[in-house]
């Protein structure tokens, strides 16, 4: 049953002859079996496609050693490690369904996992990577074309705020990727798998994945406004217990970085691929659980809300709003997002 699964005959021997080698689903981005032993289960996962496999693999490892410093744990515990084949092998998490207000769970983990690093730990993976004068434009150009004047003050804006998301000087584990699906919710708590995508930088960043509907995701969803709220109040009352601070940083321009990114609006095969908010004015397209244009309306009416007391986001707030009102008139068929997870 070994011959299924790609581990050197050492490590097989130290984990044992298996009762049962199981293949699992799993992303085209990798392997996943589940091993079950006469002692417990483990779950060995190979990176493969594509030539960033290997910096795939070394994301994942260095991010699930640092995560391994959080009390309760956020992550799967790493129980061997084959860098020769990309190899991890992880103990297995029971998962349960997510409970009604599971985004309240789901934050405090969030801002565990943040949490476990700080400066001392800089260079241990990428510095996280946000929106680009480049997105700027294909924002601005897509205003255009759907007929929203957009003043001389609004490009400066813009920019201005791709430079303060970039001049962040912050170094939160961020997952990268974390998604529905990305969450395993066991009776300890909930934990994080799948860091290929692991940086370090400004927590804000992920946080903002409950108010704009997480962007990178197959699943988007748009909470009821009092669910985020305990969330939001979760991540922050968790952070300040760890780190004896406030969250630095603004959300609404976490929120507003995540509108102009056009990568946001596809699947990760995709992005880079072409200018997706180009695209927007002449075509719409499904993703998961959402169109292209339900996101973007979606994040506009987000931005134009949290970015009311916001000098700095000023012309962006109203560009918002009149893009929202010009889409609504354009498709009026287009919904809300869904507001529970699948």
């Amino acid at each position: 049953m070994w011959s299924e699964v790609p581990l050197r005959d050492k490590l097989r021997a130290e984990l044992g002859e298996p009762r049962r080698v199981q293949r699992l689903r799993s992303s085209p981005r990798f392997r996943v079996w589940l091993v079950e032993r006469a002692d417990a289960p483990v779950v060995v996962k190979q990176l493969i496609e594509g030539p960033n496999a290997i910096d795939r693999f070394d994301r994942e490892l260095t991010a699930l050693r640092l995560a391994a410093r959080a009390n309760p744990p956020v992550v799967p515990r790493l129980l061997a490690s084959d860098a020769d084949r990309n190899v991890l092998v992880l103990e297995q998490l029971i998962h349960r369904d997510p409970a009604p207000d599971w985004m309240i769970g789901y934050a405090v983990a969030l801002a565990r996992l943040h949490a476990v690093t700080g400066s001392e730990d800089a260079g241990a993976l990428p510095r996280w990577s946000g929106p680009s004068s480049q997105d700027v434009d294909s924002f601005l150009s897509m205003l255009g074309e759907l007929g929203v004047p957009t003043p001389s003050r609004l490009s400066a804006e813009l920019n201005e705020l791709v430079y303060r998301l970039a001049a962040a000087e912050k170094h939160a584990l961020l997952h990268g990727d974390p998604c529905p699906g990305n969450d395993i919710h066991t009776a300890g708590g909930i934990r994080f798998v799948d860091f290929e995508q692991a940086s370090l930088g400004d927590g804000l960043n992920e946080l903002a994945y409950l108010r704009i509907g997480f962007p990178t995701c197959l699943c988007v969803i748009a909470p009821a406004e009092g669910l985020l709220v305990q969330a939001e109040t979760a991540y922050r009352n968790e952070w300040r217990s760890l780190s004896g601070t406030d969250v630095p940083g603004e959300l609404a321009d976490a929120c507003a970085g995540w509108l102009i990114r056009g990568d946001a609006l596809v699947a990760r095969a995709h992005r880079g691929t072409t200018d997706h908010l180009a695209r927007i004015p002449h075509e719409d397209w499904t993703w998961g659980t959402a169109t292209a244009r339900e996101r973007v309306l979606h994040r506009l009416a987000v931005v134009a809300q949290s970015s009311v007391n916001r000098a700095e986001l000023s012309e962006l707030r109203r560009c918002c709003s009149s893009l929202r009102d010009r889409m609504l008139a354009r498709w009026p068929t287009l919904q809300h997002l869904p507001a529970r997870r699948p």
